[in-house]
């Protein structure tokens, strides 16, 4: 790194939120966010023959919701 002589060190800018409640408000605000499923996609799964215990969902129900959990960084189960 190369320094000027005589030329000031650039100051470090830390921003903190101070009113929650208005930058949750504006965030609301900015815009909101439509997701549209496929009326024909399958969420049941279809009967196995196998033996065990039967699927309930089916895989792309499953990877639908593990990719809206990886999207907006939710759990899989409420806390």
């Amino acid at each position: 790194m190369v320094r000027c002589v005589g030329m000031p060190e650039p100051a470090n800018t830390r921003y903190r939120t101070t009113n929650w409640s208005d930058y949750n408000a504006s965030l609301k605000r900015r815009g909101s966010l439509s997701v549209w499923f496929d009326p024909e996609m399958s969420w049941r799964a279809e009967r196995a023959v196998k033996r065990g215990h039967p699927e309930t969902f089916s895989d792309s129900a499953i990877q639908t919701c593990l990719t809206l959990k990886v999207l907006f960084g939710l759990p899989l189960r409420s806390e």
